[in-house]
């Protein structure tokens, strides 16, 4: 079997996620600043919310989980893989002409489902202009994730990862430019987002050309492979629906009060910073990973493959949650409070980055278990307990929102969460020993769990300790980064003298050269 190396893949993937991730972050806070929550910001949040829900839908959710398998298993066979992909791709992009063209035509009908307090007031009109400049942005990330997914099968990871920086470095540089030029920023950044969305689909493209995936425009044909890629992507697609309809429920909850949009969007990308960098690089590695193994029948590397991309997935997730759960109030207002952003931002910011902290890790479990239904092309088993997690979802959101107010939509998103870790687990069962964690996965949980409470009782030790420098002007930022420090070396003591993991696992697969 031509090898992917997981925990080499998992770390080149979680490098470049991270850089984007930070430079999300820096979004962020540079939108907090210029704009400030409030209408416009409300407005952007939910525009550039509507090109990314279809993504997920179409290309990162429902396509790949159909396409990464059967193009895995296609490359591990050598059963042209290239004409494949060239099928695959003509027939996304008619369908996003197609949505594309629909979605301009109706825009105020499509603000109005996902957003519907805005009804009435400017942020409906601004959310309509704002959504017919980004939503073209969907055409050409779908179509990168396409050439993303190829390269990942086969084995080829950096490009693809590396892409998504580039829609920050542009949005960044833009949102400065205006600010430095006197101009709207808010205008430099919706133009910014399709033109950065051309900018990662020519990184992707270039780099699949180079890779020897040759990959060119051509007239659709419905061949056996593409009806078999549309039946096992129709679950997936409604499975992605179904997580989609989560955030839209918990965006038209949060629509109805003032400032929350913006408020749960800033905590959503602060808990996204560890669950990009941990679980989408180890789900992106893992899918393709397990589906050349199945296809090899190699049944034992494959349970190898699981349990260790749960052990490097909760060894890195876990501690973040606790340290979102114990200092969420100084991450938040040293990254976000300045300019339009005020204290009484930055609690509400926070005591939703702390509920969704508490759901990270079933965010990040859930890519871990995922490919081992999609590596057997079966979607429609993660769409049923899709449709459950909706419904516990709806249920907390709407149904708490008239006593907790704005907080609900955090509140549903996290248990959701766990009600989905536990049906994949529970559904992963008839899948025999291969879909079980092995035994040194078992033994090492235990040990995380502590290490990662004793690094939460130094970081709140340290946290009051720091706590005037944190609230300095020009001290905060060494302040936070004293405290992330402190936390990171406790951890890594208590889990070196726990057995939660050994470093020299991580220094030996940066080591071993490349085949």
């Amino acid at each position: 079997m031509k090898p992917i190396r997981l925990l080499s893949g998992v770390l080149t993937v979680g490098f470049w996620t991270l850089m984007s991730r930070i430079l999300g972050v820096a979004r962020e806070i540079m939108i907090l600043a210029f704009i400030g929550p409030g209408p416009v910001m409300d407005a952007f949040v939910a525009a550039f919310r509507l090109p990314n829900m279809f993504r997920r839908f179409f290309a990162e959710g429902a396509f790949n989980a159909a396409f990464v398998p059967m193009f895995s298993k296609k490359y591990e066979a050598d059963e042209d893989p290239l004409g494949f992909a060239r099928d695959a791709m003509n027939g996304l992009a008619v369908l996003l002409l197609l949505l594309t063209a629909l979605a301009l035509i109706f825009m105020p009908a499509l603000v109005w489902a996902v957003a519907g307090g805005f009804v009435g007031d400017p942020r409906f009109d601004l959310t309509v202009g704002y959504g017919r400049i980004v939503f073209p942005y969907i055409l050409f990330i779908s179509l990168a994730a396409l050439f993303s997914g190829a390269l990942n099968a086969s084995g080829r990871f950096a490009a693809a990862a590396a892409a998504p920086v580039l829609l920050n470095i542009l949005v960044c540089l833009a949102m400065g430019l205006g600010y430095l030029l006197g101009g709207s920023v808010i205008t430099w950044l919706v133009w910014t987002v399709p033109v950065a969305g051309i900018a990662q689909l020519a990184l992707v493209w270039v780099a699949a050309d180079r890779a020897g995936i040759r990959l060119r425009p051509a007239r659709p044909r419905l061949t056996p492979d593409m009806r078999k890629l549309a039946v096992i992507a129709l679950p997936a697609a409604l499975a992605g629906g179904v997580m989609q309809i989560n955030l839209l429920v918990g965006q038209q909850v949060a629509s109805h009060f003032d400032k929350a949009v913006g408020w749960l969007y800033a905590a959503d990308r602060l808990y996204q910073l560890p669950l990009g960098v941990v679980g989408i690089a180890v789900g992106i590695v893992l899918l393709p990973d397990l589906s050349r193994r199945l296809k090899a029948g190699d049944a034992e590397g494959g349970r190898a493959a699981l349990s260790r991309a749960g052990e490097i997935s909760l060894v890195l997730t876990i501690p973040s949650a606790v340290a979102l759960l114990v200092i969420p109030l100084p991450l938040v207002s040293v990254l976000f409070e300045r300019g339009a952003t005020g204290r009484d931002d930055s609690l509400a910011i926070a005591l939703a980055v702390a509920i969704y902290g508490a759901g990270l890790p079933a965010f990040v479990l859930q890519k871990v278990l995922q490919p081992l239904f999609f590596a057997r092309e079966d979607t429609r088993s993660p769409f049923r307990y899709a449709v459950w997690a909706m419904g516990v979802n709806a249920a907390v959101a709407v149904g708490l929102s008239p006593v907790i107010g704005w907080i609900a939509p955090a509140i549903a998103t996290t248990l959701a969460g766990w009600v989905m870790v536990a049906m994949l687990l529970r559904g992963a069962r008839p899948m025999g020993t291969v879909a079980r964690f092995d035994d040194r996965f078992r033994q090492r949980l235990p040990r995380i769990l502590v290490a990662s409470a004793a690094m939460g009782m130094v970081l709140w030790g340290a946290g009051h300790v720091l706590a005037p420098w944190l609230d300095m002007a020009y001290l905060r930022y060494p302040a936070l980064l004293v405290l992330i420090v402190i936390g990171a070396l406790a951890y890594g003591v208590a889990g070196q003298l726990l057995g939660a993991f050994r470093l020299s696992e991580f220094r030996d697969s940066l080591r071993r050269p490349r085949r």
